[in-house]
């Protein structure tokens, strides 16, 4: 985290909340025998992606399984593929035999531009967060996963409008700016079956994040409730 963002974060009390509570629960998760902890251990150190969030995929994935939502699950921006092993590792333990698709530059997050807000901290962060292809297909082979996966290396703009994911139950927006927000929800919203979950892993950090998608709403009439899983993440089932 940027000395900038620090500061930026110290001063948010639902921040501070949301810190204390994942400690919490990574500790319960380091010595609980349920599923979801044996899972989270796994993936752990492969994510960045707070404890909260991690829970809500995986519920997430449960409930579109359970409710036999169709389509097939997508991450776009994957780091180094811990939320994506999470939700392979759920599909694998329920026994469901759907795509995963994990969608990433590879080469770390590109440069935000000024339509962000807070394009000032963001631009701090142009080229974080890589890691290999490689590095994350072994990950997914050491988990018993890599054959359900499908990983697409380049920018969203480049590989989604011709992606093969045509029909989506899980949405997971993991990918900052304002510019990668926007051009998921404008390729892939019509993609998610009805029921389906999408979750915003941004919205309350990065304020370019949450202007794509409340603009996004806005301009299709879309009304919706995101229900709030931390500071920053947020989840919704499309109407």
């Amino acid at each position: 985290m940027k000395a900038k963002e620090i500061w930026r974060s110290l001063a948010n009390p639902s921040w501070l909340l949301s810190q204390a509570r994942d400690v919490l629960l990574d500790a319960w998760d380091s010595i609980s025998q349920d599923q979801f902890a044996q899972l989270y251990r796994m993936i752990r150190p492969y994510t960045i992606c707070g404890n909260a969030r991690l829970r809500g995929l995986y519920r997430g994935v449960q409930y579109v399984v359970a409710q036999n939502i169709p389509g097939d699950l997508v991450e776009c921006g994957t780091a180094r593929g811990g939320s994506a092993g999470l939700m392979g590792l759920t599909l694998k333990r329920l026994g469901a035999s759907r795509t995963l698709w994990v969608f990433d530059t590879f080469e770390g997050l590109p440069p935000p531009t000024d339509a962000n807000p807070d394009w000032e901290i963001a631009k701090l962060y142009t080229g974080s967060f890589r890691s290999q292809l490689r590095e994350v297909q072994a990950l997914f082979d050491r988990l018993g996963i890599l054959g359900q996966c499908k990983l697409v290396k380049g920018l969203f703009q480049e590989v989604l409008p011709t992606c093969g994911a045509t029909t989506i139950s899980v949405l997971h927006l993991d990918c900052d700016w304002y510019e990668s927000v926007k051009v998921c929800l404008d390729h892939l919203y019509d993609r998610v079956s009805p029921g389906g979950l999408i979750q915003i892993d941004d919205y309350g950090h990065w304020k370019g994040a949450r202007k794509a998608v409340n603009e996004f709403f806005l301009r299709r009439s879309i009304e919706v409730r995101l229900r709030r899983l931390d500071y920053s993440g947020r989840q919704m089932i499309k109407p």
